[in-house]
């Protein structure tokens, strides 16, 4: 579904790389997991396979397609969701109308999509009376989770997601990593998660660490 073709990213300088010559693959119907310390490209990588940025070597297929021939605006409208760690929520809008306007962006099919929505959102704590507020009313934690529905409401195959469960308490992000298990298995989404606790990457079925500018299966 999505594939890395000896990517390579830097910033100003290639002898300073990030990472060099990356060859990974993602299929529909799993969760991964790229597990590293603060400060190892992760981010960088999620905003490369996000359709945020381009490599500086190498090329970026969804499925089989370049990225560039997509398009990157193309290709994040119709086919990436993506879970900002900073939520990126419209702030002047409430929590469902921020689902809502991202259902429509992305031509969501979704019958009902209010419905869907505010079922959605209550699946995480956040019941009808937050959801109409707006979302600078609401925690951090409910924010963060917003953005969680906001990204799986879309119809896209696939989910990326920057340090998700960062601003949640235990109990919920046991719930919110039960959740995309669900999302990866059932409706046969690839979701990638960009993390540094464990305990995520534990759950996911296949991590890929970044350890010293290089990409390691370790599951």
């Amino acid at each position: 579904m999505l594939q890395t073709q000896e990517v390579g990213y830097w910033y100003k300088n290639e002898d300073e790389f990030l990472y060099k010559n990356v060859n990974l693959t993602f299929q529909r119907g799993k969760m991964y997991a790229i597990l590293g310390a603060s400060g190892s490209g992760k981010t960088t990588f999620l905003s490369l396979i996000a359709g945020l940025d381009l490599p500086k070597a190498g090329e970026i297929l969804y499925n089989e397609e370049s990225l560039k021939k997509i398009g990157l605006r193309n290709y994040r409208k119709n086919d990436v969701s993506i879970i900002f760690q900073a939520y990126n929520l419209l702030p002047y809008m409430s929590a469902l109308d921020n689902v809502l306007t991202a259902m429509s962006i992305s031509s969501s099919k979704q019958a009902d999509k209010k419905t869907y929505a505010l079922e959605n959102l209550a699946n995480v704590g956040i019941d009808e009376v937050l959801a109409t507020k707006n979302v600078t009313q609401l925690s951090g934690g409910q924010q963060q989770r917003v953005a969680i529905v906001r990204a799986l409401c879309c119809d896209h195959e696939l989910i990326v997601a920057d340090e998700p469960t960062g601003n949640l308490d235990e109990k919920t992000s046991k719930e919110i990593v039960q959740l995309f298990q669900k999302v990866a298995h059932e409706q046969q989404k690839c979701i990638i998660i960009v993390t540094h606790e464990q305990e995520v990457a534990n759950a996911c079925d296949a991590v890929y660490e970044l350890k010293n500018q290089r990409f390691e299966l370790v599951k």
